[in-house]
């Protein structure tokens, strides 16, 4: 069990945490969510290294307890050749070389009670890791992940979303007191994602996983922690459950802050008229009635709903099309055409790969990692390809996977944009708050800041400009859900071309008008009709496709309820959307 009681910190600059409490129990999985720069990852970190921090309050676990750590960067080694099997016995290997060691030094020991500490340690980390049968349970984990063919194969020769699922194996084995992983999800290809879920539904111990990602918030999670603007709410229960929860408690509350506004306005004027009352007559009644009034009036506004867990600013993302995409002009142009390209590294990737996009297409290019897919969007940006072949009067963007390609790390977050043609830091604050950057970001170096903190920036500079066509690798990654959400309204209200890699199967199957599908060593176009059954008939049960639709046509039916204060209705289809998500 982790416990977390009051604890507040803060950094020079910046207070992250304030009087926070939260307990995990035992063998719960828990969802670590929150928007970016919220502090998710630093908790972690304070989690695993307590005695490294000064901080307000307690965090209560056992000092003897092992921590399994999954971090959202690969360090896979590119020279090392161990196999996959051998990688996943080290642990293992380990531990029985421990236990020999200690039985040797008993042997002419004159302390032995030391020993046979040491001794028992090892021997209950063997037994909670089931050592005897640590072979057969790793090939179990391997074929659950889909990677049984893997076995013999050398580390180096996997693919980043393969290595990431061998991590995530490597720690569960051990089987840690609790187990925590960073944005593990990051840039894993649709049948790694699932693979993913697969593994950490079948884990039977505590789990304390940060994820952005709907697929696995749905699937994967009994508990939710949610951090919000220095606070913390704890629900115990599933993803959806929770979104209907604030759902409701928000219809709950507009309604009380409606009457409330009522009220106010009502006593507002009441006080108007006693305060003139008051100027022409003097009379102690009347003062002291008027008093009364501008503290009912002060106590109204005092209670207005201020709860950051309803109300999260989500970053104004907003694309600029140029004057060439304008709907009247020809909609049959095309913008980028690609003519039998090929990508060779040892082997070749890719070849005979062609394709176009025509102006306002919206496009992406969908398939397994390590397949090319980065590499043939970079070489569209480049442009110095004979088989690739851009409008000349095209203007286009950039965003990288890779947020050092594009941003100077460091340089401060002010600094890199007085590089855009800001001319002072009051210009860059204020265009920065409309991305959820707060000031005290500002000054901040880039490389200081969180995944998600970069990819905002990445868009706020692609932002700046007008384009014709933006190229975007992998743009939701470390993206919180609101900031996924604002991107994707984004990209639907653009009137350019748009060509992106992505792994995020709900913002291709809201945004897309098709997908380039990577698939033996070429790409092949495929609907984008055929490309969401494909998906749900994998990875989700059947009839979803036709619920999931209804819940997201409900979810914003109560919204426009809400905005009309039309409370009653909005009451009604939140009992309509509780129905379709139990029966999802």
């Amino acid at each position: 069990m982790l416990k977390v009681k009051n604890l507040s910190y803060s950094y020079p600059d910046k207070e992250l945490y304030k009087d926070v409490t939260f307990t995990i129990e035992d063998n719960r999985h828990c969802a670590f969510i929150g928007s970016n720069g919220t502090g998710k990852s630093t908790l972690i970190d304070m989690i695993m290294n307590k005695d490294d921090y000064i901080y307000d309050g307690k965090i209560e676990i056992n000092d003897n307890n092992h921590i399994g750590y999954v971090s959202q960067f690969s360090d896979m080694d590119p020279d090392c050749e161990t196999t996959v099997f051998d990688y996943l016995s080290e642990e293992f290997i380990s531990m029985n070389e421990d236990m020999n060691v200690v039985c040797d030094r008993m042997a002419d020991a004159e302390n032995i009670e030391l020993l046979m500490e040491e001794y028992q340690t090892i021997l209950d980390n063997m037994a909670r890791a089931d050592f005897d049968n640590y072979e057969v349970n790793i090939r179990k984990k391997l074929k659950l992940a889909g990677l049984d063919n893997k076995e013999k194969l050398e580390i180096n020769k996997l693919s980043g979303g393969e290595f990431k699922l061998i991590q995530v194996m490597k720690e569960m084995l051990v089987v840690p007191d609790i187990m925590i992983m960073d944005e593990p999800d990051v840039y894993l290809d649709f049948e790694n994602l699932n693979a993913l879920k697969e593994l950490i539904n079948s884990y039977k111990g505590t789990l304390l996983v940060i994820t952005h990602n709907r697929y696995l918030l749905r699937n994967c999670f009994d508990k939710i922690i949610h951090l919000e603007d220095r606070q913390i709410q704890e629900y115990d229960g599933s993803y959806m459950a929770y979104n209907l929860e604030l759902l409701k408690t928000k219809i709950e509350l507009s309604k009380l802050a409606a009457a409330d506004t009522e009220e106010i306005e009502r006593n507002k004027k009441i006080v108007e008229k006693l305060r003139k009352d008051a100027t022409m007559f003097s009379n102690a009644a009347l003062g002291r009635s008027l008093h009364a009034r501008v503290s009912l009036v002060e106590r109204l506004e005092a209670r207005r709903i201020k709860a950051p867990f309803l109300e999260i600013k989500e970053p104004e993302i907003v694309f600029k099309a140029s004057e060439n995409c304008d709907e009247k002009m020809d909609t049959e142009e095309t913008v980028l055409e690609v003519n039998d390209y090929h990508l060779e590294f040892e082997d070749k990737i890719l070849e005979n790969v062609s394709f176009l996009l025509k102006k306002h297409d919206k496009v992406a290019i969908v398939g397994a990692n390590g397949t090319g897919k980065s590499t043939l969007l970079r070489a569209i940006s480049d442009n110095n390809n004979k088989a690739i072949n851009i409008n000349a009067d095209t203007k286009m963007a950039f965003l990288s996977q890779i947020p050092a390609e594009m941003l100077n790390e460091d340089n401060t977050v002010t600094a890199e944009f007085e590089l855009m043609g800001f001319e002072n830091d009051s210009q860059v604050k204020e265009y920065l708050s409309g991305f959820c950057i707060g000031e005290d970001m500002l000054y901040s170096r880039i490389k200081t800041l969180s995944g998600g903190e970069k990819n905002i920036l990445q868009l706020a500079k692609i932002c700046l400009n007008s384009t014709d066509l933006l190229l975007l690798d992998e743009p939701n990654s470390h993206l919180d859900l609101h900031a996924q959400k604002s991107l994707e309204r984004a990209i639907a209200d653009y009137n350019g071309t748009v060509l992106m890699v992505s792994h995020d199967f709900y913002t291709v199957a809201n945004c897309m008008d098709y997908v380039l599908f990577v698939e033996d060593n070429t790409i092949r176009r495929m609907s984008i009709r055929k490309f969401r059954k494909m998906i749900y008939a994998n990875h989700f049960d059947k009839d979803y496709l036709e619920k999931e639709q209804k819940r997201k046509e409900t979810e914003d039916k109560v919204t426009k309820a809400l905005i009309a204060n039309d409370f009653d209705k909005a009451e009604k289809l939140a009992d309509e959307l509780e129905n379709i998500i139990k029966s999802m």
